[in-house]
């Protein structure tokens, strides 16, 4: 086989790399092992420890406990499930320890970090017995628990002679969970007895007791008092992390039982949160704060102990990386630096592996801390890095690949650019970046010229070709050749050089007015093989066509003007018509100034209140690029119709002035005022309203008006007008004064009437003839003074009430429960005008101030309703007119008629024949106190109609024509002088078309 040479094998190796896929890298970690404690007693005879990672080609892993190789092939303990580490049947001394997952592939290894595995159990104590403690009553003991070896958290307590229930702490008995040994701190008689140490193993949940130790309590000898002795101590000096909880313990023995009470040294008071139970002082989430000397104070009548202890705030944070690896793809012979940076308390040192082997400096690698250089890199160098940061509490690690890449030059992923097209004038600029590794040197040719730079063209450092101001002799194809020692390679492109694109007919800057349209020209002369494309700007915002209303893009080739359409006052502004070709863009701008009605004049303000003026002033708005020439005032009142055009002076403002006398308002009116600018272009926005002024009061202007009166009762004399609206009041106090004479008089009565509501005055005197004439006039006042009255007027006094009665009163019963009255109106000599007359009624043997009455307007006949049936009723009528009652005329007498029958007509029958329908009943016989039948009346109508139609007979049968197709309802009463007898109900006869009976 032959032998490749060194420069050879480079090669080989660098195209082997390339015709791989890109994705092919080094392992990377996506899950570590980590810290984990297993408990035997779960029956779960299984222990997995995981490690994944990527890579490509896929790694392959192995594994080490203690420093050791673990041979899973060997240990039938250990196997591998991809890069988890699985551990049957484990035994907690042999399988427990420090592993590490290594995983590797063609780039190199990387380590994870360290992982502690551990397993909680819980062994069984000696069946040997315990010897019994005998001690004198009142003495202190200490009972030994003595546990089995163990692992993971443990709670003790003691069983009192096989009790169910666990032994109860109190002041005198104390269980330490430090050692699990029992205090009693005085004992009694009844403490004698066996007492069994519990463990129990809070993640195996499993328990274990220990062999009894009697306890004898020996009473020949009490033992005495004596102080207390301070059995279970916390230790001087605690380290604690921040947010641990923290548990100190404290129990004295001593005779009396001592006392156990917790203080600060520093005389603060404990923490709210800190928990005291027996003797256990809890401080949970420690804090900075928390820190300082605790002292537990165990207290009896014979003296007293202290044991102190200090915490320390002890601030650890975990580690954490702030700057991590980056993989590293470096060309042959390049120097390559590395950095890492961790956080944590206690601060970091830092170790580098490579390949899974510590790192270690030479003559080109060097290490400080967390900083690594290799200087000239070889391919020696590629493989896998890893930066590990640790400290007294834990370590991490940062991986990365280094790649060393040596290849001959390579345009695949970078070319020179294939065409490029300039305009005349322009610059030329080709970059040449092939792949090669050590970097290549570069050479431009065109055509078969070597460029070597000078004049316009520039080589520049990067291999960039640069040619200024170039002309149509640059016109061809450049070549950029790249050369190593590994090789050679080149890559072209060809340069077409054009004319300049101008535009030669440029948007203007212009003006329009709003409501208008006009075209803003664009128009280019460019290179015939061009093609330009046209955009629009409107101040610095790109016009969007295809949402835009008022826009549109006219022309084509090489036009492409802008028409504004309907313009607005929004579309002032700067335009700018860009134009891009191949080859180049160029713009022009223009302004457009849009003039408009004026905007909105300040808010003016009121000054020099008066009753019928004020004075205005107010700030000039927006003239939208036209001048203002005058200005309109507008006022509203809360009886105004919106705002109107108020009077001023001058009467037309002029553009300049700012400032107006408004004239001809009403006094005491509240208004508001708006100033309305005007310019040639129409007539702008209203200011916003002045606030609500109050105009001052005067005497008023207005009298009341449609004066005039009439009628009342006897002795009156009634005046009435139409009160002066609220707004013409001009005032405070505002109110009437009625003035009136009789016609000839030359006095005046006046009266005044303090209602601005008023509208009628009734004058008394029962001295007045009826009809009298009087001259009238109304005027009014307010807190001012008096205004003007009304024009004089003639009204009419009362007339007197009817001095005659209607005569030839008569009338007749027209049923039992009606009669018709009808009498001769009274005269006109009597009275003016006759109102209405009044029925008086009452029953034969009543009084006729218990009358009924009725009231009928002025004709001559009524009809008197709802009486009683054969009843004498006496009936007297009077008239009336606007001054009261007649006298009424003598009283006639009329009786009612029997009432009707009772009894319905009875056994109806019908029968049905196409459209007739034939009806036949049996007679109705009235009683003797029963108006007679004089017939009958049948009603009869459509089911779905509310229209009845009647017909009345003497005969007891009838036939009725009727339509087809329709259930009709029929009722047949009895007629009589007292009026309709009772029904014989609703009888249905429902639509047929055949010969139908039926019998009711």
């Amino acid at each position: 086989m032959k032998m490749l040479l060194p420069w050879e094998l480079l090669i080989l190796l660098s195209l082997t790399d390339c015709l791989a896929e890109n994705a092919r890298h080094g392992p990377v970690f996506s899950q570590e092992p980590s810290d984990i404690v297993f408990p035997m007693s779960t029956g779960d005879n299984l222990v997995i420890i995981n490690c994944k990672a990527k890579g490509n080609p896929p790694p392959h892993y192995r594994w080490k406990v203690n420093g050791e190789d673990i041979d899973t092939h060997s240990d039938s303990n250990y196997r591998l499930l991809e890069g988890n580490l699985l551990i049957s049947n484990p035994d907690f001394i042999s399988h427990g320890g420090v592993y590490q997952c290594i995983a590797t592939n063609v780039f190199g290894t990387i380590v994870s970090r360290d992982a502690r595995v551990q397993f909680a159990f819980l062994q069984s104590f000696s069946r040997k017995p315990r010897n019994p403690v005998s001690v004198r009553e009142g003495q202190a003991v200490v009972l030994l628990c003595a546990p089995p070896s163990h692992h993971g958290e443990i709670k003790y307590s003691w069983v009192f002679n096989r009790e169910l229930r666990p032994l109860q702490q109190d002041a005198r008995r104390f269980i330490s969970q430090k050692t699990g040994n029992l205090y009693i701190a005085k004992v009694e008689a009844p403490d004698a007895g066996n007492y069994t140490c519990a463990v129990r193993n809070m993640m195996t949940n499993s328990s274990e007791f220990s062999s009894p130790t009697p306890l004898v309590v020996r009473r020949d000898v009490i033992m005495g008092e004596y102080e207390p002795k301070i059995e279970v101590r916390f230790p001087e000096t605690l380290h604690i992390s921040k947010g641990m909880s923290v548990k100190l313990e404290c129990f004295a023995l001593g005779n009396p039982v001592p006392s156990i009470s917790w203080r600060r040294a520093d005389g603060n008071p404990l923490p709210a949160k800190i928990k005291i139970n027996h003797s256990v002082l809890e401080i949970p989430y420690f804090r900075p704060e928390d820190g300082g000397i605790y002292e537990c104070v165990a207290e009896n009548n014979r003296g007293q102990n202290v044991a102190k202890g200090k915490l320390i705030f002890q601030n650890v944070e975990h580690l954490h990386w702030g700057q991590t690896l980056k993989d590293a793809q470096m060309a042959i012979d390049a120097n390559l630096l590395w950095e890492c940076r961790a956080f944590g308390e206690p601060r970091p040192t830092y170790r580098w592996l490579k390949n899974g082997h510590p790192l270690t400096t030479q003559w080109r690698i060097h290490m400080e801390a967390n900083t690594l250089t290799i200087s000239k890199i070889a391919l020696s160098d590629s493989g896998m890095y890893q930066c590990i940061a640790q400290n007294a509490f834990g370590s991490i690690h940062a991986s990365a690949e280094l790649k060393v890449v040596a290849s001959p030059p390579d345009f695949t992923r970078r070319p020179v650019k294939k065409s490029t097209v300039l305009q005349r004038g322009g610059e030329l600029v080709l970059e040449c970046r092939p792949d090669a590794s050590p970097r290549a040197t570069i050479s431009w040719w065109r055509g078969g010229d070597l460029l070597r730079g000078g004049g316009r063209q520039m080589i520049m450092e990067d291999g960039t070709l640069r040619v200024a101001n170039i002309t149509k002799s640059d016109e061809g194809r450049y070549m950029c050749v790249a050369r190593n020692h590994f090789g050679a390679a080149s890559s072209s492109g060809s340069l077409a050089v054009k004319e300049p694109t101008k535009i030669i007919a440029p948007p203007l800057s212009s003006d329009a007015s709003v409501g208008q349209s006009l075209v803003l020209p664009c128009e280019v002369a460019s290179d015939s093989t061009l093609s330009p494309v046209f955009k629009w700007f409107f101040n610095g915002k790109a016009i969007d066509f295809s949402r835009q209303d008022h826009f549109e893009m006219i022309g084509g080739g090489f036009v492409g003007d802008l028409m504004v359409r309907n313009v607005q006052l929004k579309h002032a502004g700067k335009y700018v018509c860009m134009v891009q070709t191949e080859v180049d863009t160029v713009s022009a701008a223009a302004n457009l100034i849009v003039r408009g009605p004026p905007g909105a004049p300040e808010a003016p303000s009121v000054t020099d209140i008066a009753d019928t003026t004020v004075k205005l002033s107010w700030g000039p708005g927006p003239d939208n690029h036209s001048t203002i020439t005058m200005y309109m005032v507008q006022a509203r009142t809360p009886f105004s119709i919106g705002w109107q055009t108020v009077k001023t002076v001058p009467d037309s403002v002029p553009g300049q002035m700012m400032h107006a006398s408004v004239t001809d308002l009403i006094p005491w009116v509240d208004y508001e005022f708006r100033v309305v600018a005007v310019n040639v272009v129409g007539v702008g926005e209203p200011s916003t309203p002045s606030e609500p002024i109050r105009t001052k009061p005067a005497v008023p202007r207005v009298a009341p008006i449609n004066v005039s009166g009439g009628g009342g009762a006897q002795g009156e004399l009634v005046i009435t007008w139409e009160p002066v609206p609220e707004e013409q009041q001009s005032g405070e106090d505002f109110g009437y004064v009625v003035a009136f004479r009789p016609l000839g008089s030359s006095t005046w009565i006046q009266t005044a009437l303090a209602s601005p509501d008023a509208s009628r005055y009734v004058y008394r005197n029962d001295s007045i003839p009826p009809l009298s004439q009087f001259e009238v006039s109304v005027g009014v006042y307010n807190s001012v003074g008096e205004g003007p009255f009304s024009q004089v007027v003639k009204v009419l006094s009362s007339e007197g009430e009817p001095t005659e009665a209607p005569s030839g009163m008569r009338g007749r019963a027209a049923s039992a429960s009606e009669i018709v009255v009808f009498w001769e109106p009274v005269p006109p000599r009597s009275t003016n005008e006759i109102i209405s007359y009044e029925l008086l009624f009452w029953e034969e043997g009543s009084l006729q101030s218990d009358a009924g009455r009725v009231r009928v307007p002025s004709n001559n006949t009524a009809l008197l309703s709802g009486l009683k049936a054969s009843t004498v009723y006496q009936i007297s009528v009077r008239a009336q007119n606007s001054a009261g009652l007649g006298p009424c005329s003598p009283a006639i007498n009329i009786t009612t008629r029997k009432p009707p029958p009772s009894r319905p007509p009875g056994s109806v029958e019908w029968s049905l024949t196409n459209s007739k329908i034939f009806l036949n009943w049996e007679p109705v016989k009235a009683s003797a106190n029963e108006s007679e039948v004089t017939g009958y009346k049948v009603e009869y109508r459509q089911n779905w109609n509310s229209r009845t139609a009647v017909l009345e007979t003497n005969k007891t049968s009838i036939e009725l024509q009727i339509p087809t197709g329709e259930d009709h309802v029929i009722e047949i009463k009895a007629v009589t002088e007292g009026g309709d007898g009772t029904s014989s109900g609703p009888i249905r006869i429902p639509k047929m078309s055949i010969l139908s009976r039926c019998g009711v």
